[in-house]
C-alpha cells in the first residue's frame, strides 16, 4: 500500500496540481484514521478520485 501511495504521489506531482489536503484526507481514508463522509465536501470529488487511483473506491461509498 506505501508504494501505491508513492507512486500515486509521483504521478501526481509531475502530472498536474494536487489538493495537498485531498491526498491528506484520502490517506487518512486508507489508515482507517477518517471516513468519506468526514472529508468537507468541496474536495469529496478529488479525494474520491485519488481512491480510485489507489484501487479502493469502495473506501468512497
Amino acid at each position: 500500500m506505501v508504494k501505491a501511495l508513492l507512486f500515486f504521489f509521483v504521478r501526481k506531482i509531475f502530472r498536474e496540481e494536487v489538493n495537498e489536503v485531498a491526498v491528506i484526507y484520502a490517506t487518512l481514508i486508507v489508515k482507517g484514521k477518517k471516513t468519506f463522509d468526514q472529508v468537507p465536501e468541496r474536495i469529496q470529488a478529488q479525494v474520491k478520485e485519488i481512491l480510485s487511483d489507489l484501487d479502493v473506491p469502495e473506501l468512497a461509498e
